[in-house]
């Protein structure tokens, strides 16, 4: 096991650096040659064809049917602009739209991509916007249970660019397949808007995802993905709205920044806020929680275009919502690295982080929590671990949330706790 920046079962051979024995495992774990790293000396390119790559995606879930909302109702002859940020660059990009938790066929009549005028914006650069074919026609039906993919779009982006997407739906969908904490706003317009730089006059604005799944890049430069399989801690539970500052988008940011001789992961967040290891959202009457992180390995994680790695960051709601024991937490967790380990991927784990002062807290939880770390932090099924407990706690009361990094709730970063995160994760281990 890897935890931080240190490696289980090998010894340092003489003369060999720190960082050296870090590049060489983490090409090993690429399947790259030590050449690759000699031959690309600039910006990534390596001598590499262009591929299609994640760099966006999102996990979306059935509507609670408490929720009288957007996501219950859903929408007709209605548009939905939806802005997310890429984490790698291309020169197209292709999208993934789906209709797994709808209840009957999904019309698209029209759709686009375009580029914001700025971060945030749902007003789109001029001369930005291109239209959405499927195969070939501007207009498509989503089977129930279905997803589709687009045709390529000849749209250059840039890495960690925002883009906006927009969706016309001219027929009643029913009920949605959404993100219920998208923490980006996606505006809901009358009308077909698909071709319209104007953002301005919507009907409403909702911190939601919709139909959206993920987006592709045709890329050079791609060494594969990253898929982020957590909770709220990794869903931006705490993070500033609209600003792209969950950890994961940190990141990508990273990756993109400080690596670019062995290509870049892209990095795709599959997290919800709610999740749990072994139980589902419906067994406490909130399906937006999403299935179990195990139930969800085929469809959010195995499926992504080129996953190599699968870091887990699950586990705190087992011990605070569900009050399970520390043994079923754990099988549970073991399971997630021996499934995705068969599959070839590597996997990284994080400890559970600190929340005394959460409403849900009690001593018994804490010992639960702590009895799992001491498990991740020991030998296990895991390739690394990051030590999250250890980067939020505040030293001077280790059940607490350090007060410099609590977003005021106790158990969520903050954006500057968000940032240490992102930066205690070793990009060898990815």
């Amino acid at each position: 096991m890897i935890t931080e920046t240190t490696s289980r079962g090998t010894s340092p051979r003489a003369g060999t650096s720190r960082f050296g024995r870090r590049v060489a495992a983490g090409l090993a774990g690429l399947g790259l040659l030590a050449t690759t790293l000699v031959a690309a000396a600039g910006p990534a390119s390596g001598g590499l064809p262009e591929r299609w790559v994640g760099t966006w995606g999102t996990a979306l879930t059935a509507p609670s049917l408490a929720n009288t909302g957007s996501s219950l109702n859903g929408f007709a002859d209605q548009s939905i602009r939806q802005l997310v940020r890429v984490s790698l660059g291309g020169s197209k990009v292709r999208l993934r739209i789906t209709n797994a938790h709808g209840t009957g066929p999904l019309t698209i009549g029209h759709a686009s991509i375009g580029l914001p005028a700025t971060p945030g914006s749902p007003t789109l650069q001029p001369g930005s916007i291109r239209e959405i074919t499927f195969n070939g026609s501007e207009s498509a039906v989503v089977y129930k249970g279905a997803e589709l993919l687009t045709d390529p779009i000849d749209l250059p982006v840039s890495a960690t660019t925002e883009v906006a997407v927009t969706l016309y739906l001219p027929v009643a969908t029913g009920a949605t397949s959404w993100h219920w904490t998208a923490r980006q706003t996606s505006y809901v317009y009358a009308g077909d808007k698909a071709e319209s730089v104007d953002g301005t006059g919507q009907t409403a604005a909702y911190n939601h995802f919709y139909y959206l799944a993920g987006i592709e890049a045709f890329t050079a430069t791609g060494l594969g993905t990253v898929v982020v399989l957590g909770d709220s801690i990794s869903d931006g539970s705490g993070a500033t709205l609209g600003a792209n500052t969950r950890w994961p988008d940190y990141l990508a940011g990273r990756i993109t920044t400080t690596w670019p001789a062995l290509g870049d992961p892209g990095v795709l967040n599959v997290s919800l806020a709610g999740n749990q290891v072994t139980r589902d959202g419906l067994a406490i009457n909130s399906p937006a929680l999403g299935d179990s992180a195990l139930a969800r390995l085929d469809d959010d994680v195995f499926s992504q275009p080129g996953v190599r790695t699968v870091f887990v960051e699950l586990g705190i709601n087992d011990v605070h919502l569900s009050g399970d024991p520390a043994d079923r937490i754990i099988a549970g967790l073991r399971q997630l690295a021996i499934q995705a380990k068969d599959r070839g991927l590597r996997t990284v784990v994080a400890t559970l982080g600190p929340f005394e002062g959460y409403s849900t807290w009690t001593p018994e939880k804490e010992a639960v929590r702590q009895a799992v770390n001491t498990w991740l932090r020991g030998d296990n099924e895991f390739d690394g671990l990051v030590d999250f407990d250890k980067i939020l706690r505040d030293p001077a009361a280790p059940s607490k949330v350090l007060p410099a990094y609590d977003s005021g709730d106790h158990i969520h970063p903050n954006d500057t706790g968000a940032q240490a995160l992102a930066a205690a994760v070793p990009l060898w281990l990815l």
